[in-house]
């Protein structure tokens, strides 16, 4: 950052230490939202050196200048709302612990992101890349890893990071379900099909003890050093079985989130449901997925009827 002066900075950078251990500790923000809350801060805050201000400077005025600039600069819609969610969280901080007499994040308006239909699979794509990790599975712990993440990603909808975050004892295997973890540290039980059980059975059987360590701990997927599996090995795991499939189609694990929430709606659950199965904590963010099998059904209509 570029503070005029040592202690400016001192003051600065404790400040953000306190708020990180505020997003962590009392908000249960993600390790990845309270890293990309700090970038977005420490622009701002060079922002108002520049201006040869303090924090109890900042107001509405000196927030919108900045992300005016950052507009100028061509920075995108979705990344100019997120550090509007960074700055509400922050200012209010602030204005929580006596830095400002008011909180100016209420006043920040957020940019209206133009929202993209998500791509998914259709439901034969989805089994072939299924029957694709079934073929392929020889045995080793790789495969068996490998097949139930896709396996359990596909039949969930969870996010990868709840994934990675899962431990044995999260499995009921009686019930087949999940208890999962989400945002915000929100726990929701989530179903589980029964091929997605069986590939879990199968990696805990016959995969998870050949890659157990003392130091691996509950964790239910592990890496080949037998460590908690990491979200950037589990979309390598997911990127590379769904090259292999006969689909051709390369999809991310966010994909199949999309794609399970699709299949889930044109199978006929309602939105709630879903909501709930993917732990939306608001229902227009699940209702994106009635637009994507509206299109879908207008696109069967437009083909299959004869005054279309």
């Amino acid at each position: 950052m570029t503070e005029p002066g040592d202690d400016r900075a001192d003051r600065w950078s404790a400040l953000l230490a306190d708020f990180e251990r505020h997003l962590s500790a009392e908000l249960g923000r993600s390790p990845h939202t309270v890293r990309a809350y700090l970038g977005d801060l420490r622009g701002l805050l060079d922002h108002l050196a520049e201006t040869g201000g303090g924090v109890a400077d900042l107001d509405v005025t000196l927030l919108r200048s900045w992300l005016a600039r950052l507009h100028d600069r061509g920075v995108s819609r979705a990344t100019l709302a997120r550090r509007v969610a960074a700055v509400r969280v922050f200012t209010a901080f602030l204005h929580r612990t006596g830095h400002l007499d008011r909180d100016p994040g209420p006043l920040l308006a957020a940019p209206k992101q133009q929202r993209t239909l998500p791509a998914v699979l259709d439901e034969e794509q989805a089994a072939a890349a299924m029957d694709t990790a079934a073929a392929d599975d020889d045995g080793s712990p790789l495969a068996l890893r490998q097949r139930a993440v896709l396996e359990v990603l596909y039949a969930t909808g969870i996010r990868v990071a709840e994934l990675c975050g899962l431990d044995v004892d999260d499995v009921d295997r009686e019930r087949r379900t999940l208890r999962v973890r989400g945002k915000g540290g929100k726990e929701r039980t989530v179903p589980l099909g029964q091929p997605a059980m069986a590939a879990l059975e199968r990696w805990l059987r016959d995969g998870r003890p050949r890659w157990l360590v003392p130091t691996s701990g509950p964790a239910l997927l592990l890496g080949a050093r037998g460590g908690r599996l990491g979200t950037r090995t589990a979309r390598r795991d997911v990127h590379e079985r769904m090259a292999a499939a006969s689909s051709g189609d390369d999809t991310a694990p966010h994909g199949l989130r999309h794609s399970a929430a699709t299949h889930l709606l044109n199978g006929g659950a309602d939105l709630r449901s879903v909501q709930e199965i993917l732990g939306h904590s608001s229902l227009s963010s699940t209702q994106i997925y009635t637009h994507v099998s509206i299109e879908r059904l207008t696109r069967t209509y437009n083909r299959a009827h004869p005054r279309a």
